[in-house]
């Protein structure tokens, strides 16, 4: 698994690792049933805090996309569809473009409502 973070970003790293399984996800280099690094590992290949990593790691948990099992560490959900990653990764963006030019929460669920009424 393929993990890079820009540390110059204003996105937090624990949201870049997370982005980075999801596409993953997306594009089916991570599959189902596979366990992601430990923690630790990770942390010490990426050269950030543990802690960070485990943000990102229950992040995912808390979308249903991989479960945190004592012991065993991160593993991919057997139900987590490659779409679904996708689409969180799709609304995360839209969140963040949506912040950095000033729109409010209703002033973006509106805009989706559109593009859910306008398209075929």
């Amino acid at each position: 698994m393929l993990v890079t973070i820009d540390p110059a970003s204003r996105t937090p790293l624990a949201d870049q690792i997370a982005a980075c399984v999801r596409r993953g996800l997306a594009d089916g280099t991570i599959r189902k049933g596979e366990r992601l690094p430990g923690a630790r590992t990770l942390a010490a290949t990426l050269g950030v805090n543990m802690h960070t990593v485990l943000r990102a790691y229950q992040h995912l948990n808390d979308e249903r996309l991989i479960e945190l099992r004592p012991g065993r560490g991160a593993v991919v959900t057997a139900d987590t569809p490659a779409s679904q990653a996708l689409l969180i990764e799709a609304c995360r963006h839209v969140v963040q473009l949506s912040r950095a030019h000033g729109l409010t929460r209703q002033e973006t669920v509106a805009l989706l409502q559109q593009q859910f009424e306008s398209s075929p």
